[in-house]
C-alpha cells in the first residue's frame, strides 16, 4: 500500500515537473514572441515615419517652387522626373501626388492654365476601374463647391489621378480637412484609388521582415482596428501556427485611426530530439569551419610565398632594366664619341680646298655618318621611352621656319622622284610658340620620311591648322571625302583624311582645350594660353596593307621583310612619334588605302608666346607680314596661274610671306585679262608647268601680249616664273618650244628659296647666291669675335672638333683634358666667357667639376663680383645625362654628341 502510494507520487511528481517545465518553456516563448513582435512594430513605425518625413519635405519643396511663382518653376515632367530619381528615399511608397487648393472663384482661370477640367472622385469610388482602363477625359467634372483640391503633379506610377478633385470624395474630403487642421499626415482606409503619398502596407511589412534574420520563425498580421467590430486586414494571411499570439499596437501619428500587429510563431515547440540533431549539426559545422580555417591558413602561406617570389622577380627585372640602361648609356657614349670625331672632321675637311670628286666623297661620308647617328638616336629614343626618361623642352620657336627646314631636307629626294612636295601653315597659327621644336621636327621628319619612301608619283602635302579651324570647317581645308581629283594638290586621288582624326578627343568636350561650340571660347584667356595644332601629312603612295594597319605603331614592326630590304629603316619611327605626340598632350591617327595613299594626322598642344588677347591679335597680323629678309618685295603684286585650287593656295601662302599681294586665276586667258584689265599693276606672274606646256601657242601669245602692253604703256613687263617639280623635266620640254624662256622656280616652295629666286630675276636686294650658312657664319663671326671659350674634354678628337668649329667664327678657344684643370682655369677672376664641359671624364666628371666651379663663384671672396659663367654640357650619354640632370647640377645648357657646328653656335649665342 505504501509502495503503491510512493509510486503514484513518483509518477505524479514527474508529470508535475514536466508540466512545470512546459509552463516555463511556454512563458519563455511568450516573452520571446512579445519582444520580437514589439521590435517589428517599432521598426515598422520608424520606417513609416521616415517615409512620411520625406513626403513632408517634398511637400515643402514643391510649395516653395510652385506657389507664388509665375510661371511655376515646376511642371509635371519635372515632378515626375524628380520623384522617380528620389524614389530610393521612399522605398515603402508606391507613388506620390501633389494637390493644390483652388477656390470656386479661381476655378475657371485655373482650368484654362492647366488645360483640363477638375474631375470628381466619388464616381470612381462607386464604380472603380483598373488603372490601365482609366481615361481621365471620361470622368465627370467635379460639382460646384467652395473649394477644390485637384491633383496637379503625380509620380508616373499613379499619373492617372491628375485632375481629380481630392475633396469630391466623401472620406477623402474628411481626411484632407483633418490633415489641414492638424498640420500632420493622416491615414485613410484602404483605397481603390490611391492618392497623395500611397503606402502599400504589404510591401511595407514585407520589406521590414526581410531585414530580420528571424523573419521565417514568426508570422505577422497587420489590422486596421478603427472599427473594432469589423477590423480590416492589411497584411498577412490565415496560416496555422502556434496556439498563442501577441498583439503590439501601432502608432502611425494619426489619432483617428487605430492599427495593431498580431504575431505568432510559425512552428510549434520543438521535440527533444531536435536538440540532439542541433548538437550534431553544430559539431559538423565546427569540423567544417576547422577545415576551412586550415585551408585558409595554407592558402595565406602560399600567397605569401608567391608574393615574395614576385618581389624577387620585380627586383631582378628592375636590376635588368638598370643594367640595360647602363649598357645603352655605355654603348651610346662609346659609339657617339668617335662619330662626333668622324662627322666633325668631315665638316672641317669640307672647308679645305677640294675638287668636285673629293667633295662628293666627303658628302657621301657625311650622309652615311648622319644616317648611322639617326639609327642610334632612334634606338636610344625607344630606350628612353621604355624607361620613362624621355623629356620635352620648352623653348621659343617659329613653326614656319621649322617647316621650311624640313622641306629643304626632303627637297632633293622629292625632285629626284618628280613628286610634288608642299607645306601649308594657316594664318591663324601664331608665328612664335613655346614647346620642343626638335621633337616636333622629329615627328614631322618621321612621317614625311615614310611618305617619301613609299610615294613615287603624285604628291606629299603637309598642312598645319588650329584644331578650332578644322572643327569649324575652314575655307582652306578641303572636304576630304570629295572624290573630285581636281581638288587635290597633284590631281591624284587621296585617302579620306577626315577618318584619320574623327575619333580624336580634341574634338570633344573631354579634349585638352574643351569644346569649340561657341566662338567666344576661342577668345578666352585659357584658350589663348595654349595652342592646339592639328598636323596632317598626306601622300599618294602605295598605302598600307589592311592586315598590317593594326600593328603600324608597334616598335620594330614593318609591313614586310621586303620593305626593310628595299627602303631600310628600323621600324620604330612611328612608335617614337606616337610617344612624342602623347607627351605633347596630343593624339595621332591615320587612314590608308592600298594603291591610293595614306594620311597621318596628329595634334599637339603648345604654349602661346603671346597669350594676351591684344598681343594674340597682333601676332596674327605679324603672321601675314613679309619674311624678314624680303622687305624689298613690299607693295608688289603677283599673279598665280594654276587650275588646281589647293596648289594655288599653297603658292599664295609662300608668296604672301614675302609681303607680295597675290591674285589667282586658272588659265593663261584669265591671266592675260588680269594683267591687262586689272586695277593693280602686276610685277610678277607665276605659272604652273602644266599650264605653260599645255599649249605652246597660247603661251607665246601670252608673252607677246604682255610685251606689247608694256611697250604701249612704256612700262616694265611683269617677270615670268615657271613653277616646276623638277628643273630637268622642264628643260627637256622647253627646249623644243620656241616661246619666251622664263625663270624656273623648282618646288617645294619655301620663303628663303623663293626670295632668292625673285631677287635674282627682278634685280632687287641681294642678287648673289650665297653658300648655305654664309649669312649665319658672318653674323656668328661678329657674335663670337673676341669671346674666350674653354673646352673641357678628355678626348683629344672632340677637343679638336669643338675648337675648330668655334675658332672658325672668331672665338678664342682654350682646351683642357680634365675637370681638375677646368677648376683651376675657372677660379675667379678669369677671362673666359663660356665653357663647354664633357660629362664623362676620368678622375673628376663634368657634374662634380661644375659643382666645385659654382661653389667657387658663390664663395665669400667672390660674392661681390656676381660671377656666373655659362657652362654647357657636351656629352655622348643621352640616357642618363639628360637636360634636366645637367640643369640640376648647375649647368646652363646641353649639347649631345655628335654635335653639328650650328648646335654649338646656337647654345653659346644665348648668353651673348
Amino acid at each position: 500500500m505504501d509502495s503503491t502510494k510512493m509510486g503514484f507520487l513518483g509518477d505524479g511528481g514527474k508529470m508535475w515537473l514536466k508540466w512545470w517545465e512546459k509552463i516555463l518553456v511556454t512563458e519563455k516563448r511568450k516573452e520571446t514572441l512579445a519582444s520580437m513582435c514589439d521590435e517589428r512594430a517599432r521598426m515598422l513605425q520608424d520606417q513609416f515615419n521616415v517615409s512620411m518625413n520625406h513626403i513632408q519635405a517634398m511637400s515643402i519643396l514643391i510649395s516653395t517652387f510652385h506657389h507664388a511663382k509665375i510661371p511655376s518653376a515646376i511642371d509635371q515632367k519635372t515632378f515626375a522626373k524628380y520623384t522617380e530619381r528620389t524614389a530610393f528615399e521612399r522605398p515603402l511608397t508606391s507613388g506620390v501626388a501633389y494637390a493644390v487648393r483652388v477656390l470656386q472663384s479661381e476655378r475657371e482661370q485655373f482650368e484654362k492654365q492647366q488645360g483640363w477640367t477638375i474631375k470628381r472622385m466619388d464616381t470612381l469610388e462607386q464604380n472603380p476601374v483598373h488603372e490601365d482602363d482609366y481615361v481621365a477625359d471620361a470622368l465627370e467634372p467635379s460639382p460646384i463647391h467652395e473649394e477644390y483640391a485637384p491633383v496637379i503633379f503625380a509620380q508616373d506610377t499613379i499619373s492617372h489621378v491628375i485632375s481629380i478633385d481630392m475633396l469630391s470624395g466623401k472620406e477623402d474630403r474628411e481626411n484632407v480637412l483633418r490633415a489641414r487642421e492638424s498640420g500632420k499626415g493622416v491615414l485613410t482606409a484602404p483605397f481603390r484609388l490611391y492618392l497623395g503619398g500611397v503606402f502599400e502596407i504589404e510591401s511595407l511589412v514585407e520589406k521590414l521582415l526581410q531585414q530580420l534574420a528571424s523573419k521565417q520563425t514568426v508570422l505577422v498580421n497587420v489590422y486596421d482596428t478603427t472599427n473594432r467590430t469589423h477590423p480590416i486586414p492589411m497584411y498577412g494571411s490565415v496560416v496555422s501556427g502556434d496556439e498563442f499570439y501577441h498583439v503590439s499596437f501601432l502608432n502611425f501619428g494619426d489619432p483617428f485611426r487605430k492599427h495593431e500587429m498580431h504575431c505568432r510563431f510559425k512552428q510549434k515547440p520543438p521535440w527533444p530530439l531536435m536538440a540532439i540533431g542541433t548538437s550534431i549539426g553544430i559539431l559538423i559545422i565546427a569540423l567544417l569551419v576547422g577545415h576551412i580555417f586550415h585551408a585558409t591558413v595554407n592558402r595565406i602561406a602560399n600567397v605569401e610565398e608567391d608574393y615574395h617570389k614576385m618581389i624577387e622577380l620585380k627586383k631582378r627585372a628592375e636590376a635588368a632594366d638598370v643594367a640595360k640602361s647602363q649598357f645603352l648609356a655605355t654603348v651610346s657614349h662609346e659609339i657617339r664619341t668617335p662619330m662626333n670625331g668622324v662627322l666633325g672632321m668631315m665638316n672641317m675637311l669640307m672647308d679645305t680646298d677640294l675638287d668636285v670628286t673629293q667633295q662628293e666623297y666627303v658628302r657621301t661620308a657625311q650622309c652615311s655618318g648622319k644616317a648611322l647617328v639617326s639609327i642610334i638616336n632612334e634606338v636610344l629614343d625607344q630606350a628612353k621611352i621604355e624607361s620613362g626618361k624621355l623629356e620635352l623642352e620648352a623653348v621659343l620657336f617659329d613653326i614656319r621656319a621649322i617647316m621650311d627646314d624640313v622641306l629643304s631636307l626632303f627637297s632633293e629626294k622629292s625632285q629626284g622622284k618628280g613628286v610634288e612636295l608642299a607645306v601649308y601653315v594657316s594664318d591663324q597659327v601664331p608665328r612664335q610658340l613655346i614647346g620642343d621644336p626638335g621633337r616636333f621636327r622629329q615627328i614631322i621628319t618621321n612621317l614625311m620620311g615614310n611618305s617619301i619612301k613609299f610615294t613615287d608619283k603624285g604628291h606629299i602635302f603637309v598642312t598645319i591648322h588650329l584644331v578650332e579651324e578644322v572643327f569649324h570647317s575652314i575655307e582652306v581645308e578641303r572636304e576630304s571625302t570629295s572624290k573630285d581629283t581636281e581638288d587635290t594638290l597633284s590631281g591624284f586621288p587621296i585617302a579620306d583624311g577626315r577618318r584619320s582624326w574623327e575619333g580624336f578627343q580634341a574634338f570633344s568636350h573631354e579634349g585638352p582645350l574643351g569644346s569649340f561650340s561657341s566662338s567666344a571660347s576661342s577668345s578666352s584667356s585659357s584658350s589663348n594660353d595654349f595652342i592646339n595644332l592639328i598636323v596632317s601629312v598626306e601622300d599618294t603612295g602605295d598605302g598600307i596593307p589592311l592586315e598590317s594597319q593594326p600593328k603600324i605603331f608597334t616598335p620594330f614592326m614593318q609591313v614586310g621583310p621586303s620593305i626593310s630590304r628595299k627602303h631600310g629603316g628600323t621600324g620604330i619611327g612611328l612608335s617614337i612619334s606616337k610617344c612624342l605626340v602623347g607627351l605633347m598632350n596630343g593624339e595621332i591617327g591615320f587612314v590608308s588605302e592600298p594603291k591610293i595613299g595614306s594620311t597621318f594626322t596628329f595634334t599637339a598642344v603648345f604654349t602661346n608666346a603671346c597669350p594676351n588677347s591684344n598681343e594674340f591679335n597682333k601676332t596674327q597680323q605679324i603672321n601675314n607680314q613679309p619674311h624678314p629678309a624680303s622687305s624689298e618685295f613690299l607693295g608688289m603684286a603677283a599673279l598665280v596661274i594654276d587650275p588646281r585650287p589647293v596648289r594655288a593656295e599653297v603658292s599664295r601662302y609662300h608668296i604672301q610671306r614675302l609681303g607680295v599681294q597675290v591674285e589667282i586665276v586658272s588659265d593663261l586667258k584669265q591671266g592675260l585679262s588680269a594683267v591687262t584689265d586689272g586695277n593693280v599693276a602686276i610685277n610678277m606672274v607665276l605659272i604652273e608647268q602644266e599650264v605653260w606646256e599645255r599649249d605652246s601657242t597660247m603661251s607665246s601669245h601670252f608673252v607677246n601680249n604682255i610685251r606689247k602692253i608694256a611697250e604701249v604703256d612704256k612700262g616694265i613687263p611683269p617677270k615670268l616664273f615657271i613653277l616646276v617639280n623638277s628643273s630637268s623635266s622642264f628643260k627637256a620640254s622647253s627646249a623644243t618650244s620656241c616661246v619666251h624662256n622664263p625663270t624656273v622656280v623648282t618646288k617645294p616652295l619655301r620663303a628663303s628659296m623663293l626670295a632668292a629666286s625673285l631677287q635674282r630675276a627682278m634685280g632687287v636686294g641681294n642678287k648673289g647666291n650665297p653658300r648655305n650658312g654664309e649669312h649665319q657664319a658672318l653674323s656668328l663671326n661678329h657674335l663670337l669675335s673676341g669671346r674666350k671659350i674653354l673646352i673641357v674634354d678628355d678626348n683629344s678628337v672632340n677637343r679638336t672638333v669643338a675648337a675648330g668649329a668655334l675658332k672658325k667664327y672668331g672665338a678664342g678657344v682654350v682646351c683642357v683634358s680634365s675637370g681638375i684643370e677646368a677648376i683651376t682655369m675657372l677660379t675667379p677672376p678669369h677671362e673666359f666667357d663660356a665653357c663647354f664641359m664633357d660629362i664623362q671624364m676620368p678622375e673628376m666628371d663634368g657634374f662634380e667639376a661644375t659643382k666645385k666651379i659654382r661653389h667657387n663663384e658663390n664663395s665669400e671672396n667672390n660674392k661681390e663680383l656676381s660671377i656666373h659663367l655659362p657652362i654647357l654640357a657636351m656629352t655622348a650619354d643621352v640616357i642618363q645625362a639628360t637636360h634636366e640632370e645637367c640643369l640640376k647640377h648647375g649647368m646652363d645648357g646641353y649639347v649631345s654628341k655628335p654635335f653639328e657646328a650650328e648646335q654649338l653656335y646656337r647654345e653659346v649665342s644665348k648668353f651673348f
